[in-house]
């Protein structure tokens, strides 16, 4: 089944918008272009557009991070939306900056947004697109996590994170055709 759902995660409010947690949003800022609307029985701003010929809705929900899943649970059930047709895109501490994934299912890893989001689903079973930031630890910075992921990406480390965005939006088509695979190989193989 293609994607029908791409929902970016990040936290709502200007003082958020440039930090790395926010990465999920940037991607979809830019598939959406200015077509974001409110929509308050969803709790997110939100958008229905046409990827490769498919009918796509585009998602940020606007509680915090850790409810993510309100956002995301209301429209998929409202819409019929099955947990394979949805595409997660989130910040990933597990890659490093310029760096993006596919993946289907697995755990959470620590992300607050995905857990949220698997509870409202009840499944893991939905696509995640990882958009790399790189972890304080492997980068060499004492700062813990949760202030890392909530700072702006540092000078050399911003043209990489929008490079991968860029690789990223690339395959979006192919998802929403079903084309996992070949998405994934592409992704995962651009240098």
């Amino acid at each position: 089944m293609p994607i029908r759902l791409i929902v970016g995660l990040g936290n709502p409010g200007p003082e958020y918008e440039q930090t790395r947690h926010n990465a999920g949003f940037w991607l979809v800022d830019q598939l959406a272009g200015s077509r974001l609307t409110r929509e308050s029985r969803y709790n997110a701003l939100a958008a229905k557009t046409s990827i490769a010929g498919q009918e796509v809705w585009l998602l940020e929900p606007q509680t915090f991070m850790n409810r993510s899943g309100q956002s995301v649970g209301a429209l998929a059930r409202f819409y019929k939306i099955a947990a394979d047709d949805i595409l997660v895109v989130h910040d990933e501490l597990d890659l490093p900056p310029g760096a993006a994934k596919i993946k289907k299912g697995g755990s959470s890893g620590g992300h607050n947004g995905l857990k949220d989001i698997t509870a409202a689903l009840g499944t893991q079973d939905y696509w995640r697109l990882r958009i790399g930031i790189g972890h304080p630890r492997t980068l060499n910075l004492q700062q813990p996590v949760v202030d890392f992921v909530l700072h702006r990406p540092r000078k050399d480390e911003q043209p990489l994170i929008d490079e991968a965005i860029s690789k990223s939006i690339d395959v979006i088509p192919m998802l929403c055709e079903g084309k996992f695979e070949a998405a994934m190989m592409k992704l995962h193989s651009a240098k």
